[in-house]
């Protein structure tokens, strides 16, 4: 019986994960992939909260269902490779890997184009 809730759990999973994933990364909002234990995440997100309120944004634990599957699609689009991390945002033609003095000027710079 076990084994039965367990192979129905994985299964649940699976299918929210493939129904997540065939999402494809759009050009009008900001794709935010992240996990809880990243602290350079979080220094984005306090800084995303305080100053851009209204932004088209879709933040993404990559560690959810689906996650992984777009963070791959972003690194694909824009050939990043194996060597991602996070936080990681796809911004229409753009990316920013990272959070940095100059990387937070640089998500400010590009974010006025995904006002809601």
């Amino acid at each position: 019986m076990k084994k039965f809730f367990y192979l129905l759990i994985v299964s649940f999973l699976t299918m929210a994960g493939q129904a997540k994933a065939e999402e494809e990364i759009s050009a009008d909002k900001i794709y935010f992939f992240t996990y809880d234990g990243c602290p350079y995440c979080q220094m984005a997100n306090e800084h995303i909260n305080k100053t851009h309120t209204n932004l088209n944004i879709e933040k993404i634990d990559i560690y959810k269902p689906g996650g992984m599957y777009l963070f791959k699609k972003c690194a694909e689009k824009f050939n990043l490779g194996r060597n991602i991390g996070t936080p990681l945002f796809c911004m229409g033609n753009d990316y920013i890997m990272g959070w940095s003095e100059d990387n937070q000027k640089r998500f400010d710079e590009l974010s006025v184009h995904f006002k809601k």
